[in-house]
């Protein structure tokens, strides 16, 4: 794309806010470092009075079981490593795009990857129905510069800034591949030193991902909250990652469920085409059964054996 503008189940995922030296930070939770991404009104923002609201995900599920349909204040939130090895991953939650499903605290899957030495960063971004002027392109304007605020703060967290991956979940997947195919093409002006770091990550997972926003494979409720009701089919071709593959792409990783009913596997098999196409180091991996947003942390606290294979293909590329 030359420039950037402008079921139920489908509400699912991981992650939220961050922290870098001269922002301001708060603290949701004991564990929790939370700074926002912006100093000020984020990009389009002028004249918007859009606050953060939250809804519990589950009447029966615990406090921090929530879901933001209305982001104000964009930020991510660090899981750091007790004993960081170097390496930090960016984890983009899903919900559709109506709703971006993450709690205050680090999440099972942050804390997760900080035990094994990876420091951890959840990002809660901001939703196109709310009116910024950069529509569609709002969720990625927080995307690079998240990644671009982890890089600026590599001291402050001891990490490499060279090994920063990046995984997705469902629509948050569809951020991630956003983000990866636009590290060349920044979706904001500049504002200061921390927006000279590059965009790219090192490694990208893709796990139960949105990708089309062409029928008939395309979710139609993360169509519709990006695009609008009725788009034209050169927006939706502009937003649909399988048409868009650069060369720049960073190597990636894409998972998925042959029995989704919610996002169908269809998306996946179409973005390892196009990557394979492109001649982009990718890996696709497909199961059996488990359905929309399988259970990435099983009841025994074991990770899926999909995080394995991530970690092991994200290695392959400089990530470990």
């Amino acid at each position: 794309m030359s420039s950037i503008a402008m079921d139920r189940r489908a509400i699912l995922a991981t992650g939220l806010a961050l922290g870098l030296a001269g922002i301001p930070e708060t603290r949701a939770a004991p564990a929790a470092e939370r700074v926002h991404l912006w100093p000020g009104v984020p990009p389009g923002g002028e004249g918007l009075a859009v606050r953060d609201e939250t809804v519990q995900r589950s009447p029966s599920g615990p406090p921090d079981d929530i879901a933001w349909p209305h982001v104000g204040t964009p930020a991510m939130t660090v899981a750091r490593a007790a004993s960081p090895n170097g390496a930090a991953v960016l984890l983009i939650p899903g919900g559709g795009y109506t709703r971006v499903a993450v709690g205050r605290a680090p999440s099972k899957i942050a804390r997760m990857f900080a035990a094994q030495g990876i420091t951890a960063f959840e990002l809660l971004y901001r939703l196109p129905h709310d009116g910024w002027k950069a529509g569609p392109a709002a969720p990625l304007q927080d995307a690079q510069r998240a990644m671009r605020l982890i890089r600026a703060g590599a001291a402050r967290w001891r990490i490499d800034p060279a090994r920063v991956a990046a995984i997705g979940f469902s629509a948050g997947g569809h951020l991630a591949g956003q983000l990866g195919e636009h590290v060349d093409n920044a979706a904001y002006d500049p504002l200061d030193a921390a927006d000279g770091q590059p965009i790219r990550p090192v490694a990208l997972g893709m796990f139960f991902p949105v990708v089309s926003m062409l029928p008939p494979i395309a979710h139609g409720q993360s169509r519709r909250e990006l695009l609008g009701a009725n788009p034209s089919d050169a927006l939706a071709q502009a937003w649909s990652l399988e048409r868009n593959v650069p060369a720049s792409m960073p190597p990636t990783f894409v998972c998925h469920a042959a029995d989704d009913r919610t996002v169908k596997a269809t998306n996946s098999l179409a973005m390892f085409t196009a990557l394979q196409a492109a001649g982009i180091p990718s890996e696709l991996m497909i199961a059996e059964k488990g359905g929309h947003g399988i259970p990435l942390i099983g009841a025994d606290g074991k990770p899926h054996v999909w995080f394995e294979l991530f970690k092991t293909f994200a290695a392959r590329h400089g990530w470990l």
